[in-house]
């Protein structure tokens, strides 16, 4: 039999036949292992698809009576994954006619046993039809069968497949993510962080260059202009066109999806970039989303910043890839001439927003008055499993957007997600496929316009019953070294570190399973006590010097940051990550809505034991029984330090934010309507009326409550050019991260308010950093197992933030003992504040309460300085109260931390009044 069986096999007319791959169940699908393992495929019929031209030899049966066959109704080939369904014209063909991608289903269908169930037995009308229903998101589809035994076996396998641990796609998990907890096992669960544009960029740029199959990038805001490395003028590659140009004529897909903006609120001109990014080349495909005719949806945006790159890593946070993000530690105020920033990347929205994108290098801002606004920012690198898991969330929107904006549009593909510890396509090849693909990169010409998964596919002379033998596989073995992958190469550039007999079947045991239950369930419920296997061996707090390895010559692959970079990059660290979200129908296509952001928030602020850390762009959140902010994140941190100070224990909340909206106006303008809400509603947060978190503290503890928590934003100064005026702007921060412990890190793109955590209106992601590899620190003057991860962020930021050198940092490893937090952090906030103000009377500040306050100082300034900027922050040549050089005043800076002025405006209601167009928007906008 083995013989006949092997002879069979051999013969490719007869295996690569319809009839076979019918008998056998399989298709070019069935062995393409990054989709996971093979479960149940067959012809099935479906009438919800566009007509297919069909042979008469696959027809849905042999008979042509239109009564048993209507004529809706066609037959498809359908490939169940343990992620998805897709169905196929034949098992030959590479084309996705449509793809069902699971999701989380609600959490309780009604039966008796309470299961959630995906496939379900529908009752024909006809006793000689079967069919079943398939339910994901906001889609059902019907499916017919010959017999009622196959409809029971589909029915039966989906629902095995989508409720099978640790994926288990339809079913939430922790926090209500669809997302599982990642890194439980040795999985290659990997995260990096990059403080600021510049690494953060450079590290994109080199992942695209590596980039060999395809390239998923989604953002608020693109420019297609935009320098990834600087001086522009030395790296003109690096531009983000040229390089998606260079990928895309070497055959890798490139799917970008834009949030589609209301014209009149934003300028953003997404319209201008798609057309742009489209001109590149025929492998780029961009989709913009939302329709606003057709959804209803004005209000709210997708927000999130994505870049994948061949599933392998991934870059989420805040940066969206355009103008104005790209800095670096020393945050710049003038680029004069421009060497940084070119044309309108040289970026002040609190001046002016863009108005013309005909010639992008063209300057929007004189660079002699008006000075940069400095963007702080957080992103981070994911690789392995989360990577897939925010792959699969991109692939998701990607579907739901095309069948919504591009139905019929060929060119428009559907994508499939990858699934969790896969092999890519181009690890798997043979020699001979190799040797054809190095001809090919060597005449671009042969490179040939590729579909959805045809790049993954076995080739046509390769049987499809015969898998290829993978060469290497991307499952890390466990004794990984922490730092010693390269960034800027895959997993094939490691063969040291890769074992072939790290490879396990997706078919696991029982015994298999209930492990990984086991330790899900440890993971869950303790997200504390390391276990000490994973402490590393060297203590922050005992050396002037931070070890090198760490800290000074932090990796990024084989490139060694400088002296004058450093605290940029941190260690590439395994770690525990889940993928969280905010997301609804409108923007995903899901049936239920997601706040898992919101929800992982809550709980790491009631499980935190010392401080919090919290980078946002916006503070705006609701005590209890607030019913117009709906989310909880300021009640959870008010029961949180009520608790502590019931138990009489040290608990540190810092809070920084910007100083003011980053948006065109000044607080007095009549156009300026939006900041001035902003602003109420942030204040209404922090410290004014009953509903603000210091307000409610003072009423029970009094001043005490600045012992807990304080807000602060970051300001910089500089000249605008040699010899020119020394001006100062707020550093804007623009991160999204919270810091729990020096233990847990959260870090995405969603903003603490209701438009971005409640999941019905601003699409977001991010993600969840539990550290399993631990330091030793201090936390209240006592010894603690701080997570590299999280400590090694923190320090950087602080660093930074305070002004340390690098033989300072030891200072600040015990961010709850008083020597830290009031000594320095309190101590530098303040004296950072008031020498602001009496060198520059900038906005805002403590001393202006009132907008006629604000008309009299402006006033006064401009008439003496002659000055026309929108915050002032231009230093006269001498201080009027001693008469002397500001330069000598500003030499007492330590840092950039200022506190957040918390009595600016108070004598003012900032809400939009009568007669301003802002009054008849929806609140909601705001906040």
């Amino acid at each position: 039999m083995q013989g006949y069986l092997s002879h069979f096999l051999g013969n490719l007319d007869i295996v690569n036949s319809r009839e076979v791959c019918k008998f056998l169940e399989v298709s070019r699908l069935s062995f393409v292992t990054e989709y996971g393992p093979k479960l149940k495929e067959d012809y099935v019929t479906v009438r919800h698809l566009p007509r297919i031209q069909m042979d008469d030899d696959r027809r849905c049966c042999p008979c042509s009576w239109s009564c048993c066959c209507n004529g809706n109704w066609q037959k498809v080939w359908a490939v169940l994954k343990p992620g998805f369904l897709a169905l196929l014209q034949d098992p030959l063909d590479t084309k996705l006619l449509d793809i069902i991608v699971f999701d989380v289903l609600p959490t309780s269908d009604g039966n008796t046993e309470g299961r959630v169930l995906l496939a379900r037995e529908t009752k024909e009308r006809n006793p000689l039809r079967f069919g079943f229903q398939l339910s994901s998101g906001s889609r059902t589809i019907r499916l017919r069968l010959r017999s009622n035994a196959k409809v029971k076996e589909w029915v039966a396998a989906i629902n095995d497949a989508v409720l099978r641990p640790p994926e288990g796609w339809c079913y939430p998990h922790r926090y209500g993510s669809f997302a599982p907890p990642r890194g439980l096992i040795e999985d290659g669960s990997l995260v990096q962080w990059f403080v600021d544009g510049q690494a953060a960029f450079e590290a994109m740029a080199s992942s695209i260059e590596e980039a060999k199959s395809e390239i998923f990038i989604t953002d608020w805001w693109l420019c297609p202009e935009l320098y990834l490395r600087r001086p522009f003028h030395v790296h003109r590659s690096s531009r983000l066109d040229a390089l998606l140009e260079a990928r895309a004529k070497q055959g890798v897909q490139i799917y970008i999806l834009l949030y589609k903006e209301v014209a009149i609120a934003l300028k953003i001109n997404s319209v201008y970039s798609k057309r742009r990014l489209l001109n590149i080349h025929e492998n780029v495909k961009v989709l913009r989303y939302p329709d606003h005719v057709s959804t209803g949806v004005y209000l709210w945006s997708h927000h999130e910043k994505i870049v994948i790159i061949d599933n392998q890593v991934c870059y989420i946070g805040g940066l969206d890839l355009c103008f104005g993000r790209y800095d670096n530690w020393e945050h710049k105020v003038g680029d004069s001439p421009p060497l940084i920033w070119p044309g309108k990347d040289y970026y002040n929205p609190r001046e002016s927003e863009p108005n013309s994108w005909e010639d992008t290098m063209k300057d929007e801002l004189d660079r002699a008055k008006y000075p940069r606004m400095p963007w702080h920012d957080v992103q981070c690198a994911l690789w392995g499993p989360p990577c897939r898991d925010v792959a699969r969330h991109f692939v998701q929107r990607w579907n739901y957007a095309k069948r919504n904006k591009a139905p019929n549009e060929q060119a428009i593909p559907l994508l499939m997600p990858q699934q969790h510890m896969v092999i890519p396509h181009y690890m798997g090849k043979s020699k001979e496929m190799s040797s054809e693909n190095k001809q090919q990169d060597a005449d671009p010409k042969n490179v040939k316009k590729l579909d959805s998964f045809a790049s993954r596919s076995s080739c046509q002379d390769i049987p499809l019953l015969l898998p290829q033998e993978p060469d290497l596989l991307t499952l890390p073995s466990r004794n990984i070294e922490v730092n010693g992958l390269d960034t800027n190469h895959g997993p094939s550039d490691q063969p040291n570190r890769i074992g072939r007999n790290q490879h396990k079947s997706f078919r696991k045991t029982k015994v298999e399973h209930a492990i990984q239950d086991l330790q899900m369930n440890a993971f869950v419920d303790d997200l504390g006590s390391p276990p000490p296997s994973r402490e590393a061996h060297f203590d922050v707090t005992s050396q002037q010097e931070p070890d090198k390895d760490w800290w000074e010559t932090q990796e990024r692959g084989d490139q060694v940051f400088s002296a004058d970079e450093f605290g940029q990059v941190g260690p590439r660290t395994p770690c525990h990550c889940q993928v969280i979200r905010s997301v609804g129908q409108w923007s995903a296509g899901t049936s239920q809505t997601e706040e898992s952001i919101h929800n992982a928030y809550i709980s790491l602020i009631e499980k935190s034991e010392h401080f919090i850390y919290i980078e946002n762009q916006f503070f705006i959140s609701g005590l209890s029984g607030d019913d117009t902010i709906k989310n909880r994140v300021l009640d959870s941190l008010y029961r949180r330090i009520m608790r502590a100070e019931k138990e009489k224990k040290c608990f540190r909340v810092i809070i920084v934010i910007p100083l003011l909206p980053g948006f065109q106006g000044g607080i007095d303008d009549g156009g300026a309507a939006s900041v001035r809400a902003i602003m109420h509603w942030q204040y209404r947060t922090i410290c004014r009326g009953p509903n603000s978190i210091l307000q409610k503290l003072y009423d029970i503890m009094g001043p005490k409550a600045h012992d807990y928590i304080s807000f602060h934003g970051l300001r910089t100064y500089g000249r605008l050019y040699d010899g020119g005026p020394l001006v100062t702007n707020q550093i804007y921060v623009h991160s999204k991260l919270m810091i729990v412990d020096d233990r847990i890190a959260l870090i995405g793109s969603a903003n603490i308010n209701d438009r971005s955590l409640l999941g019905s209106r601003d699409s977001e992601i991010g993600v969840l950093i539990e550290d399993k590899e631990f330091v030793t620190s201090h936390m209240n003057g006592r010894p603690w197992k701080a997570g590299k991860f999280s400590l090694s962020l923190r320090l950087s930021l602080w660093s930074e933030h305070l002004g340390l050198r690098p033989g300072e940092i030891s200072l600040i490893t015990d961010p709850v003992d008083d020597a830290t937090y009031k000594e320095i952090w309190i101590a530098n906030s303040k004296m950072n504040k008031m020498i602001y103000q009496d060198v520059f009377s900038c906005v805002p500040n403590d001393h202006i309460h009132s907008r006629y306050a604000l008309r009299q100082s402006t006033a006064y300034w401009k008439d003496k300085i002659g000055h026309t900027t929108m915050d002032l922050g231009i230093a006269p040549e001498k201080l009027e109260a001693k008469g002397t050089d500001p330069m000598e005043r500003l030499q007492s800076l330590r840092g950039r931390v200022v506190c957040f002025p918390l009595e600016f405006m108070e004598q003012e209601n900032l809400r939009p009044f009568f007669g301003e167009t802002e009054f008849y928007v929806a609140p909601q906008v705001f906040h």
